[in-house]
């Protein structure tokens, strides 16, 4: 049995990848989650909602923070694998309460890191982010390159996260997958994220945010294709320790993203136009060149088909 704790697993992306992980024939899922108030706990626990009473699936409310609670569920759970997506997320709110971003994101990954170490554990993949690179003119961005301009606190916790992997990775023969993930969307996106947001602004006809002339780009990745690159990545089993971007390896102009909803939701936008965010990047755009060699990571879904993909679950919510 491939017994799994996932932290963060009621959110968006973690809980994708439980429905995914427990369609597998002898998996068992653990997920952590504290159900903070960043966003209504409600939509997390419906997110679980059906998997509540499985044999094979437990949920455990507890922060990743608190190293006594965390070694205390390690030590009666005999975990294989450790999927750490738990984060505070999100570059702006990370300007307003920085210390809090660390508590979570750092503090916790060594807590994480810790219990693996004294239970173990011998497989962890940790959830990082694009923000890492920064304003990096080396683009596409590659693994490889030095990380010397995070500007934002998100950012840097996500690179000490990555650090702190690796010090344990190569101190007590932890393997190791840091997967920076590039501008995540799909069914059960965080409200707060733009595509999400602005499908319920132009579906309520009020204003749209818009930071800049619109030219600023993202790599926009399909969940379905992050959840099949993290499932490979718990089975790789080759290097001890690797970091391998996810993205989609194109990228999107925020008005041509704009224009895909509106002709997705047949509804015009109303922009309102405000000067760009401290600690927003130009530009995000995934080398995945290592992930389809390591991992055989082979994004399927365009930014076109995915919009649409959205905009027929958005419709379907009964609150917007």
């Amino acid at each position: 049995m491939n017994n799994i704790l996932l932290t963060g697993g009621a959110g968006f992306i973690g809980s994708h990848l439980v429905d995914h992980l427990l369609r597998e024939p002898h998996a068992r899922v653990t997920v952590v989650d504290n159900f903070n108030d960043f966003y209504d706990p409600a939509i997390k626990r419906a997110n679980l909602a059906a998997h509540l009473p499985r044999e094979d699936f437990a949920l455990v409310e507890a922060d990743i923070a608190d190293s006594r609670a965390m070694n205390e569920l390690f030590a009666r759970a005999a975990f294989d694998c450790v999927v750490h997506l738990a984060a505070r997320a999100g570059v702006g709110p990370s300007l307003a309460d920085p210390l809090a971003y660390e508590e979570t994101n750092v503090r916790g990954t060594f807590a994480l890191l810790e219990a693996a170490r004294l239970n173990h554990v011998r497989k962890f993949i940790f959830g990082s982010s694009s923000s890492v690179y920064g304003v990096n003119s080396r683009v596409p961005f590659s693994e490889g390159v030095p990380l010397a301009s995070p500007i934002s606190p998100y950012a840097a916790t996500k690179i000490a996260g990555e650090a702190a992997c690796r010090v344990y990775s190569h101190l007590y023969d932890l393997r190791v997958v840091c997967l920076r993930l590039f501008t995540v969307y799909g069914p059960r996106q965080r409200p707060d994220l733009a595509i999400h947001k602005f499908a319920r602004l132009i579906t309520g006809r009020k204003p749209i945010p818009i930071f800049g002339d619109g030219t600023t780009r993202r790599d926009y990745t399909y969940i379905d294709d992050i959840v099949s690159g993290l499932a490979a990545a718990i089975d790789y089993d080759q290097s001890r320790f690797e970091i391998v971007n996810l993205g989609e390896s194109q990228t999107v102009e925020l008005r041509r993203l704009v224009e895909l909803l509106e002709q997705a939701l047949g509804k015009r936008a109303i922009i309102d136009r405000q000067p760009l965010q401290p600690g927003d990047v130009p530009a995000t755009h995934a080398d995945i060149s290592k992930a389809r060699k390591l991992l055989g990571y082979d994004p399927q879904t365009n930014i076109e088909a995915g919009i649409n993909r959205f905009i027929e679950w958005f419709e379907r919510q009964p609150l917007r």
